[in-house]
């Protein structure tokens, strides 16, 4: 039996090899989106200095593992085997967790779904202890409820504090330094060099390096005792420091954006990210003890030892940063999550990752409503002032950048005094909300959130934010229902738990490999909008709208022929499932359709008036042969899901060349939208008016059978000629959608 609990502490330690990947994935957010944001380096120069940060931190730390041994429960009151199951439901948990909202390309709290997990797994074990007849502890005794209520309240005030100061520093900075930087700067640079490389300093000392392992007792104490003057004295020295470096023409600001991201990601692993072999080494030294002491029955032996503080062997550090280093080098699923942040804080209209929702747009016409009625009692010469220090057609941002330095450096610099601040205060504020929640901060501020994109912006901020209560809530309940399961099912649950992690993960990976991280529609469209030349745009748009249009007729077409089989062969799978499609190919069509807009402002303006009517023309005719395919299947599937009458044979065979016709002015429509000509586009718009007749007949003869009588089959006769009349629309748009494709692949009039 102590052979199987060995292994099953093995297994811990190999599930933290891969929590420590899938954590370093998930907070890449916090230390990476404003430098890579703001382009204040290359892509491996920031990736670096990160890494180095990350391994000091991890490296020297003093093992923040405590929260495992005994910040949760009471361990003198649970046996070894109740630890056991606690902290296997915990890994297995974590990992699915965190690589289900990774892949998703949602930040989340890794603090957070260990501090649940815990409490989940630790709540159903004191349940089931409390139940049974020898237990007469109370639910008080048993847990340590004091760190997940701190942890409840740091969401609140990490969300409201770090917002509101983010958005009030970064106005007060740009109404200095404005978006026309580089002309202001002179004296003020070095000011604000050395505020910023003060803070980022305090950081270190309160957040970073005072809670390492080199640091004695002693020098914690003289640090504590001489906090004003090291202050003090790195303001002096920064501020003439940066002062120099701006007279030698170095970027103060890419400086400081460094800096910051050094001690951001170096306080990260020292802090957050090293509690992911909390668990494993906790679960080691609970063995440990239960192979010195234990009497041979791990249900009877308690862990009172769990009371002490941990005491981590360096090569564990060491290697908890290697794994670290190589995830933050390697991951791809880090540099989705840093998408997701960086989208949602960029200056300038982009792909935006979310959709609207009501709450999102009820709060944009809020806020306008509350502007326009502040303006009215702001005196006039005050707005001509503020207007020319926002003005953001000034703007001055590195190359492919989302936003400038000045408001990189103001996210790096207050999200590390903000967390230095709480820390010092007892305030349990969390990282991943003070990080994430301070970008948004600045970015409103910035004006960023224009009225065409503050809905987006603002359902991407719910919606990440949604889902770090959904962490906690699903983390607490999928912790206690596995940890139940492992209690009654002993090591088998364990093992098929253990199991079914790693098979969830090598899925999961999968997956992710098979999905291309960047599709050619997508580099096209991030060429487009990187472009600062005119006329090279519309070249690109034609080609960005022919793959988009041909990819939407072959659905179309798939779909067509779905329906008709369906309809026709009596198969409700069929049509569910295709009613499911066709709902998401409505999402599909208004992203396309806003991408194509945002690139068409960046064409040369006589061509953008000129194929503009073609180009919405284009646009309208997909969205409406969406719309006539959606009609069809609707009143198909009623017919189907109520198993009413066939369509008579007679009707079958008409149907037949009718979906052959239109199937093939499908394939030859995709053609000619990949390859243009003229002359047999018109071709294929007069067989287009041959397949209308067509119908047309065929609509007449199926009213004269119904003149004739026969009201057996009138409900299923209904649902034909509406599918008729619908293709007839649907060939009618394929008509439309051939004229504007062909219009706007003319050479543009020269002016």
């Amino acid at each position: 039996m102590d052979i199987v609990f060995l292994g099953i502490v093995i297994f811990l330690f190999l599930l933290a090899v891969f929590d420590l990947s899938v954590g370093v994935s998930n907070d890449a957010v916090n230390f990476l989106n404003s430098a890579i944001g703001s382009r204040a380096a290359t892509f491996k120069v920031v990736i670096t200095v990160a890494a180095v940060g990350v391994f000091v931190g991890a490296s020297m730390s003093n093992g923040m593992m405590d929260i495992a041994r005994h910040g949760i429960f009471r361990p003198e009151h649970f046996t070894f085997y109740d630890v056991i199951c606690i902290f296997m439901a915990v890994m297995v948990t974590d990992i699915i967790l965190l690589d289900v909202f990774n892949t998703l390309g949602m930040p989340t709290s890794t603090t957070v779904s260990m501090v649940f997990e815990l409490l989940g797994a630790a709540f159903a074990i004191s349940l089931l202890k409390m139940a049974g007849d020898s237990c007469d502890l109370t639910l008080g005794d048993l847990l340590n409820t004091e760190k997940a209520i701190s942890v409840i309240l740091g969401i609140f005030l990490s969300v409201a504090v770090a917002f509101v100061f983010g958005m009030v520093v970064q106005w007060l900075s740009r109404a200095i330094f404005t978006f026309n930087y580089r002309s202001r700067l002179k004296w003020k640079i070095g000011i604000f060099g050395g505020i910023a490389s003060t803070a980022i300093i305090y950081f270190l000392l309160i957040k970073g390096i005072k809670e390492l392992a080199f640091m004695t007792p002693e020098l914690k104490a003289w640090i504590d005792g001489n906090t004003p003057l090291i202050i003090g004295a790195c303001f002096v020295f920064f501020t003439v420091l940066m002062q120099i470096l701006h007279m030698l023409r170095v970027n103060v600001f890419k400086v400081v954006v460094l800096m910051g991201t050094f001690s951001l990601a170096m306080a990260f692993a020292g802090n957050d990210l090293v509690n992911f072999i909390g668990v494993p080494l906790s679960g080691l030294s609970a063995y440990n003890d239960y192979i010195a002491n234990g009497t041979g029955d791990p249900g009877a032996f308690m862990m009172n030892s769990l009371n002490g503080s941990a005491n981590t062997p360096v090569y564990f550090l060491l290697g908890a940063g290697v794994v670290m280093v190589v995830s933050l080098a390697t991951s791809k699923k880090a540099r989705k999550v840093v998408e997701t942040s960086v989208n949602l804080t960029r200056q300038d209209v982009g792909d935006e990752m979310f959709g609207s929702s009501k709450l999102s747009r009820n709060l944009v016409r809020w806020t306008i409503g509350f502007v326009s009625w502040l303006k009215e009692y702001i005196p006039q010469g005050v707005r001509q002032w503020i207007g020319r220090r926002f003005n953001t057609s000034e703007v001055i941002m590195e190359n492919g950048a989302a936003f400038d330095l000045v408001r990189g450096s103001v996210n790096l610099v207050l999200a590390g005094a903000l967390i230095a601040a709480g820390t010092s205060l007892k305030l349990p504020l969390s990282t991943t909300y003070v990080t994430f929640m301070v970008a948004m901060g600045t970015s409103l501020a910035d004006r960023a959130w224009g009225r065409e994109s503050a809905v987006f912006r603002i359902t991407g901020v719910i919606s990440v934010i949604g889902g770090w209560f959904i962490t906690a809530g699903v983390a607490f309940i999928a912790a206690g229902i596995i940890v139940t399961l492992m209690h009654f099912g002993g090591t088998p649950v364990m093992v098929i738990a253990a199991i079914a992690a790693l098979v969830l993960l090598i899925r999961s990976n999968i997956v992710a490999k098979r999905k291309k991280a960047d599709s050619a529609d997508d580099v096209l469209f991030q060429t487009m909008l990187k472009t600062d030349d005119s006329t090279r745009v519309w070249g690109l748009l034609k080609e960005y709208l022919a793959r988009q249009q041909s990819e939407f007729l072959n659905f179309a077409k798939d779909s067509y022929d779905k329906v008709a089989t369906g309809f026709i062969g009596d198969e409700a799978k069929t049509l569910n499932r295709l009613e499911k499609s066709l709902m998401k190919e409505k999402d599909v069509l208004k992203s396309a359709r806003r991408k194509e807009t945002l690139c068409l402002r960046k064409a040369s303006p006589d061509v953008a008036i000129e194929k503009s009517a073609w180009f919405h023309l284009s646009n309208n005719c997909c969205m409406a042969i969406l719309y006539n395919l959606r009609r069809i299947n609707e009143m198909c599937l009623e017919h189907v899901n109520n198993n009413f009458p066939l369509l008579p044979a007679k009707f079958v065979e008409n149907l037949t060349p009718l979906r052959e016709r239109v199937d093939a002015i499908f394939d030859e429509s995709v053609e000619l939208i990949e390859h243009p000509d003229v002359n047999r586009t018109t071709a294929l718009r007069k067989e287009c008016d041959r397949v209308k007749d067509h119908i047309s007949e065929l609509s007449r003869s199926t009213y004269d059978h119904l003149r004739e009588g026969d009201t057996r089959s009138l409900t299923v006769m209904y649902v034909y000629l509406n599918l008729l009349n619908e293709t007839q629309e649907l060939v009618s748009n394929m008509r439309k959608l051939l004229r504007a494709s062909m219009k706007l692949n003319l050479p543009p009039r020269m002016r």
